[in-house]
């Protein structure tokens, strides 16, 4: 059976990325200081204006509105004239502490037993489609929006802008990726370029050196900036805001998303941690060869700390029931949110890198959820 399957990806430079960006440096800043801040920060950010907002208490004193400069300059809107730039946007910041209602169901004497930040579910995903256990179509997107920023900032092809985006749909046969059918790449430009020029050296320096050639062939697509001339883009050209790319963040659609969003949040908050650990699950459970595909399912009651449930699915490739995987983590693993975040070591600083090109994967290889050490499911 042939099936197509789409992933996207956006750049640094996209406005809710912009907007990501900024709330996970805030966050990093504030555990810098103060491992245990409580953050739920949420950003905005249009033509010119930057909003910073939510909840955040901490004994930590930092710079919001430095920080959200910093950011945007590191992305590389600095450049006046294009309706947004690091050091004559506007930047406004409504914060104040968290809700004491919440706070008095979460913090308990007894840290291990604080409950969960709030109620949801989450979901963790892996796979043999790649090297680091993600879905193809997913991964060859990050890729490209990665290689897009690259050849930006090395002066490669020095007239691209930070906004961008790029889509990969790849053709399974019987499940197996066999080749890679349409790839859809479109990047924000100065205006003195043609877009003949545009298309040829992105297909030479963005897709080419990403695409395995294995993959390509006669019948491939190519849609580089298909709507033809970009030049306005990041928040000049659409409004931004954090939390709206889950979707990127996580498996491309190649799995199921509980809908809490990541950045900005600290580690008290299931949203992230749940998600983090639903990952590591997942992916050990596939690197211990104990299936080729797993998706992991945990679920919190606010206040609560123990998961209310926890669904192990391996598709029909596991090479033992579902359940006794499920039993083997519920009987090795502890779930709850203080036993996650002293496993993952979720308090160090290290978020604002997961805030584009993926929280999963190849993006961030070396963060202790892609880690592939749960010996209880190497033993199994």
């Amino acid at each position: 059976m042939t099936t197509f399957f789409t992933s996207e990806s956006v750049t640094e430079g996209h406005p809710d990325k912009v907007c990501d960006q900024i709330a996970d440096a805030i966050l990093d800043a504030l555990l810098e200081k103060d491992p245990h801040s409580h953050v739920a920060c949420e950003v905005t950010a249009i033509t010119d204006e930057v909003h910073i907002f939510g909840e955040i208490t901490s004994a930590a004193r930092v710079d919001y509105e430095a920080i959200a400069r910093q950011m945007i300059r590191e992305i590389g809107y600095t450049k006046p004239g294009h309706g947004f730039d690091a050091d004559s946007c506007r930047i406004t910041v409504d914060v104040h502490q968290q809700s004491p209602d919440i706070n008095m169901g979460v913090e308990r004497s007894d840290t291990m037993e604080n409950g969960a930040g709030d109620q949801g579910m989450m979901f963790g995903y892996a796979c043999r489609e790649t090297d680091s256990l993600m879905p193809l179509p997913i991964e060859l997107a990050h890729k490209l929006t990665k290689r897009l920023a690259y050849v930006r900032r090395e002066g490669i092809l020095p007239y691209l802008l930070p906004d961008g985006k790029a889509q990969v749909t790849v053709e399974y046969r019987d499940g197996i990726p066999a080749r890679v059918d349409t790839v859809v790449v479109s990047s924000q430009h100065g205006a003195d370029v043609s877009m003949d020029t545009l298309r040829e050296d992105v297909l030479l320096h963005v897709i080419r050196p990403v695409i395995p050639e294995a993959m390509l062939d006669a019948d491939t697509k190519y849609f580089i900036n298909p709507t033809g001339r970009f030049c306005i883009g990041g928040p000049a050209g659409d409004s931004g805001l954090t939390g709206r790319k889950l979707i990127v963040d996580t498996y491309g659609g190649y799995a199921r998303h509980g809908g809490g969003a990541f950045s900005g949040k600290d580690p008290s908050k299931v949203d992230r941690s749940g998600a983090y650990m639903a990952r590591y699950l997942a992916k050990n459970v596939v690197a211990a060869g104990l299936a080729d595909r797993c998706e992991i399912q945990i679920s919190y009651a606010i206040g609560v700390a123990r998961p209310v449930s926890l669904l192990v699915d391996t598709f029909g490739t596991g090479v033992t029931s579902d359940e006794s995987i499920q039993k083997l983590i519920r009987d090795t693993v502890d779930l709850r949110p203080s036993a996650i975040i002293d496993k993952l070591n979720l308090r160090t600083p290290f978020y604002r890198h997961t805030a584009s090109y993926g929280h999963f994967g190849s993006n961030t290889v070396d963060l202790p959820w892609e880690q592939t050490d749960l010996l209880a499911l190497r033993q199994a």
